[in-house]
């Protein structure tokens, strides 16, 4: 019997694990083609974002239309995640004009540290020095990384410092976004969360787009080499908001960043190979870190984090919830006889 349970864990480990590298692999193509439409010259993020959201609305949208259901979440909490992770694309799109895809997509990482904020502020999590110590020594990794970028290993990128800031600032918005979307893929609808961040994400670009973006979108060269781009970053897009959600639900938000983690080693790949750029060793060091950082700081979700009580207790509860079935999940794979 304990064979069987050891078995059955071990495969569903396994098939996470290759679904969350399936979701890194995803989100470094969103990254390089990013990146290839700021090399061609097209300044145009929110354009990037719009197309991404426009194709996810039309394929969960007509889901959601088809069940014919009511929403189980107030319209305007989605219209607050939807500016919200609309603005964190827009300004990690927007480094890409300044800063090299390496250095974009190691200081994403950074989204965990301002969960870890928003989270103890907000909601009134506990974490454990074992926990402090580990998100100190990822962002003592990604300090390499502005480090290298302010010059001392030659950073890529025409402003690297301010491709920096901007990707940082953005991971602020995808740590907002990320809260709201864990609540949402495992206490309510995943379809009705994928299509509305969509419905709202592509309203809030759209709008945007038309008044900071006209006048470059007037002026672009729409040449096949663009328009592939564009195309392949909505499909990318696409791709990445109907899987990302599986793999947070499943086996929560410590597993998704883990194997997210490895798009770095990606986006190194595509600057040396596709770019024929030279990567600084401190981004070597830098990605070592941070995969240190994040493996001490996965070892606290076996703890309880305890919330206390408070005035708002629905979200309180909601929040000890989603934490006590990540608990229960990684409890279940590292002790199967149990």
């Amino acid at each position: 019997m304990e064979m069987k349970l050891d078995k059955k864990a071990m495969v569903k480990t396994v098939q996470l694990l290759l679904l969350g590298q399936l979701v890194s692999l995803v989100l470094s193509l969103l990254s390089f083609t990013a990146s290839l439409v700021a090399s061609l010259g097209v300044d145009t993020p929110l354009t990037l974002s719009f197309f991404a959201y426009l194709a996810v609305t039309l394929v969960y949208g007509s889901i959601l239309l088809y069940r014919r259901q009511k929403l189980l979440v107030p319209w305007y909490w989605y219209l607050f995640l939807g500016f919200i992770d609309a603005q964190g694309n827009y300004l990690y799109n927007k480094a890409y004009q300044y800063s090299s895809i390496t250095s974009v997509t190691i200081l994403d990482c950074w989204t965990i540290a301002w969960v870890i904020i928003l989270t103890w502020i907000f909601l009134g999590a506990r974490y454990s020095l074992r926990q402090f110590l580990g998100a100190a020594v990822c962002l003592l990794g990604l300090g390499l990384v502005l480090l290298s970028d302010a010059g001392v290993g030659g950073g890529g990128g025409t402003k690297p410092l301010l491709g920096d800031t901007l990707v940082i600032s953005g991971t602020l918005f995808f740590a907002i976004s990320n809260v709201g979307q864990e609540y949402c893929v495992k206490k309510k609808d995943l379809v009705e969360f994928v299509s509305m961040i969509g419905l709202f994400g592509m309203l809030v670009s759209g709008c945007q787009l038309a008044i900071l973006e006209k006048r470059v979108l007037e002026s672009v060269k729409w040449s096949p080499e663009v328009i592939l781009a564009f195309a392949g970053y909505a499909l990318a897009g696409l791709t990445f908001y109907a899987l990302s959600p599986f793999v947070l639900k499943a086996s929560g938000s410590t597993m998704f960043n883990l194997s997210l983690l490895t798009s770095d080693m990606w986006a190194v790949l595509i600057r040396i190979f596709f770019y024929r750029q030279q990567v600084d060793w401190l981004y070597y060091i830098s990605f070592v870190m941070v995969v240190i950082g994040l493996l001490i700081y996965s070892k606290i979700d076996k703890d309880r984090v305890i919330v206390p009580s408070s005035e708002n207790g629905a979200i309180d509860a909601q929040y000890q919830l989603l934490h006590e079935e990540t608990t229960e999940y990684i409890s279940r794979v590292e002790s199967p006889d149990l």
